[in-house]
């Protein structure tokens, strides 16, 4: 959420910002809107300012006439009528504003391209050379059902589309890259290393690992600004819970109604979760396999900083995705998403789009989301700068592995003539063995 006096100093701006964004809110019936809830307020507040001098006069009711004493009743009769008629309206109102501002997108940083959708993203970096074959490589799904690796036919009648069995070393395969995540992200040195190799100044402190809830409640997941699209999430509907679409749902607001001290920052988190997502907008795409799954598993990062460094912090995780992937020897190349692409809260995203040799393109496996303190408005969660001024924290958010992503990319990538997968060096120790 943004400061409302922001928005009332630069409408036009903000006009811009929701149609760039692809919104639908209307900048103009917000300030309309603000305007009536302030004129409001104010006679809110004159009438209880009236209505607490009369009770203040009433306490000494032995000094008043009979006559002003009457008086002061009536008026505080009437008072409490009128105040009760005013204040319903108000609460109107109030809701009202408080839609409007919460369907009000986050600007969007100088370098962010403008676009509609993902076809007008920017590349701005690739790494690695997509590598080729002596033989025509085969997609995911082909190897994996050969191998027994993963099973979607006996998902398909047990669950329905959209889900998988993940079975004997490919399970082995991503308990090993969480395990390498969490040592990555664990240790001091190396991420000092992956800072300073990026030109990052940042003050360099572990992350938590955190395996968080997976339901969260709706008007929570709202503060997030991740509530919306409804039809993409999930809820029980008993008790009326969101199951979660990423680990930074609820590892965003762990620190809501939180005030730190500017020493405290950054605060830095490594969650592990299961994901879920209806993929409402995707029928009939990428049916096959485990590359748009309603459930998967994600390691994602979630961060806290001082304003200064918000900007920084992003450039810092994106480094430490870089190291993940080229520790996996997997090519890619990044791309920064034009305004349509970006989701509400963000103010800049990035993309890891991964050469898959099977599907013969580049298709994202990480993003990249800095928040600056639009989350954390809406989350109260602050802190106290060096000269003693509160201000509300930035926040990032970012994909370390999308666990059925990456294992698509390594099943590509290494796959054999035979139909076997080298297993990366990296993670030869974990998994305990050289190919499966």
């Amino acid at each position: 959420m943004l400061d409302i006096e922001f928005i009332r100093a630069n409408a036009d701006l903000m006009k811009q910002v929701v149609s760039a964004k692809n919104g639908s809110v209307s900048i103009d019936e917000l300030l309309e809107v603000d305007h009536t809830r302030r004129e409001m307020l104010a006679a809110v507040e004159a009438l209880r300012a009236e209505r607490n001098e009369i009770s203040g006069t009433m306490k000494d009711i032995a000094q008043l006439s009979a006559e002003e004493k009457q008086r002061l009743i009536s008026r505080g009769k009437e008072l409490k009528e009128v105040l009760s008629g005013k204040e319903d309206a108000l609460r109107d109102v109030e809701t009202r504003y408080q839609e409007l501002m919460y369907a009000v997108p986050n600007t969007y940083a100088d370098d962010t391209p403008f676009g509609k959708n993902d076809s007008e993203n920017v590349i701005i970096k690739t790494v690695g050379e997509p590598r080729v074959f002596d033989f025509s490589p085969k997609e995911h799904w082909e190897l994996a059902a050969q191998r027994g690796l993963i099973d979607t036919d006996s998902s398909a009648i047990i669950s329905g589309s959209r889900f998988a069995y993940l079975m004997g070393d490919l399970v082995r395969l991503q308990f090993g890259l969480v395990q390498f995540v969490f040592e990555t992200l664990a240790n001091v040195d190396l991420l000092s290393s992956i800072a300073r190799k990026a030109g990052v100044a940042t003050k360099i402190t572990p992350f938590i690992p955190v395996v968080p809830p997976m339901m969260m409640r709706p008007e929570i997941m709202e503060k997030m600004g991740r509530l919306h699209p409804m039809e993409d999430r999930y809820q029980t509907t008993q008790d009326g819970l969101m199951l979660i679409g990423s680990a930074e749902h609820t590892l965003g607001p762990l620190h809501m109604d939180t005030t730190f001290q500017a020493s405290d920052l950054p605060i830095r988190y490594i969650g592990y979760s299961t994901a879920f997502r209806r993929e409402a907008g995707t029928y009939g795409k990428d049916m096959k396999g485990i590359l748009r799954l309603h459930q998967f598993d994600k390691l994602e990062m979630e961060t806290f900083t001082t304003e200064e460094l918000g900007a920084v912090e992003q450039e810092f995780i994106i480094a430490i995705q870089e190291y993940l992937m080229q520790e996996l020897g997997l090519s890619y190349q990044l791309s920064l998403k034009c305004t349509g692409d970006m989701g509400i809260p963000n103010r800049r995203a990035v993309d890891i789009e991964t050469w898959l040799p099977g599907q013969d393109k580049y298709r994202e496996t990480h993003t990249s989301d800095y928040m600056a303190d639009f989350q954390s408005r809406r989350l109260n969660t602050q802190y106290v700068d060096g000269d003693g001024v509160k201000k509300f924290v930035h926040m990032n958010d970012a994909t370390a592995f999308a666990i059925g992503r990456i294992l698509i990319a390594i099943i590509e990538n290494y796959q054999q003539q035979d139909g076997s997968i080298v297993v990366p060096e990296r993670l030869i120790s974990y998994v305990g063995k050289t190919s499966i």
